[in-house]
């Protein structure tokens, strides 16, 4: 429990990295404590790389672009040997706030670290993230499409009541598109991922029964892009104040909308992916391949067995990758390589979920693979 010491302490620290902050103009990256001293390294957000610019040649544009990268994938809170480091690094752009609070109860580190976060930019090096896409949004009516958006809103939230039912442990963020939702776990491991991923589930399985039982409402058909990849996570400014809600934007936001592009209507596509993920324990990192992540989330599936969609209990689930038929029996895995405008590859399966329930009919979501080469040769 929090003391009304440390409270206060930690409203001073707010209201003195909200000045730092100034409206956005300067991102705080690090912070320190020696004895009572807090603290805090700010620069402009247009001056990270400005050290640096001076220096044309291609290896020196790499190496500060690296060490800007470094500090945004750092820890927020630092020894002060490095803070010192950073601050020597940035040279003229770097402010330090310094500000002593003597006499009083220190918070915890991790509860001055969320406040810099706010005021902050983070790099999540790897993380899954899952874009969901109204098929045909910019055709409807504004009512139409907040009355989409909505929908698709509730879906989310429903999905995620029901995992939390089954002590499935998601803390999800998302964040619109305008279109359509990124939504990405908060949690970095190989379970939060995978956690995503049966969130996905659950919420394709709300869209489609709420789709088939829809007269007049327009209930949104979806396309789905589920990554795993490197981002930046950074707050908004909403009025005065930065929000409370995180956005992100990198590679894997890029590598999502590519996909989407060229997904089908009702489509599911996961990204090719090869990255390390961590375990029960930061220690515990393994290699995990987009074929071994969804092997790992198929084994898993029981867990959601008895929860609840649309007033029905899931009797069974599965997810698989399709591919064609084998001779000797069984099913290969299809890679397909589509291509964007610029000509750039973006590896991607085709992916398929069945969820069976006790008394009501199976939902089935994704393409099959026959019906997949059917569609893509009337698109020719």
């Amino acid at each position: 429990m929090i003391t009304l010491q440390v409270r206060q302490l930690l409203t001073a620290i707010d209201d003195l990295l909200f000045e730092a902050w100034d409206l956005g103009a300067n991102i705080v990256l690090v912070w320190t404590r020696v004895g009572d001293e807090y603290r805090f390294l700010a620069v402009r957000h247009y001056a990270i790389l400005e050290p640096f610019q001076a220096d044309s040649a291609e290896a020196g544009a790499a190496d500060a672009a690296a060490f800007i990268d470094g500090v945004f994938s750092g820890q927020r809170r630092v020894a002060l040997p490095e803070f010192e480091r950073i601050c020597d690094r940035l040279g003229k752009t770097a402010h330090v706030i310094r500000k002593v609070f003597a006499d009083t109860e220190h918070p915890a580190d991790a509860l001055v670290t969320q406040l810099v976060s706010r005021y902050s930019v983070s790099l999540v090096p790897r993380r899954a993230v899952v874009l969901l896409d109204v098929v045909g949004f910019s055709l409807r009516t504004p009512l139409e499409q907040v009355a989409m958006l909505n929908s698709i809103s509730y879906s989310v939230n429903s999905a995620y009541r029901q995992l939390l039912s089954s002590d499935v442990d998601i803390n999800f963020a998302r964040t619109t598109t305008g279109d359509g939702f990124y939504i990405w776990n908060r949690a970095q491991t190989i379970k939060g991922n995978i956690a995503l991923y049966k969130l996905v589930m659950l919420i394709l399985a709300d869209n489609a029964v709420a789709r088939s039982k829809a007269k007049s409402f327009p209930v949104p058909e979806l396309r789905v892009a589920f990554h795993v990849g490197k981002h930046y996570e950074f707050y908004q400014v909403e009025g005065l104040n930065p929000t409370t809600f995180g956005y992100i934007v990198g590679q894997v936001t890029i590598d999502l909308a590519r996909m989407i592009d060229q997904a089908l209507p009702g489509q599911i596509l996961i990204g090719d992916f090869e990255v390390e993920m961590t375990g029960d324990r930061e220690s515990d990192v393994t290699p995990v391949s987009t074929l071994d992540f969804v092997e790992r989330t198929a084994r898993s599936l029981d867990q959601l067995r008895g929860l609840v969609v649309a007033g029905d209990e899931i009797a069974s689930m599965s997810c698989y990758l399709t591919g064609a038929a084998l001779s000797g029996g069984g099913y290969a895995v299809n890679r397909y390589e589509p291509r964007d405008k610029h000509g750039i590859a973006h590896p991607v399966y085709n992916a398929k979920i069945n969820i069976h329930r006790r008394h009501a009919e199976p939902i089935f979501l994704g393409i099959q693979h026959r019906d997949l080469h059917e569609r893509l040769e009337q698109r020719l």
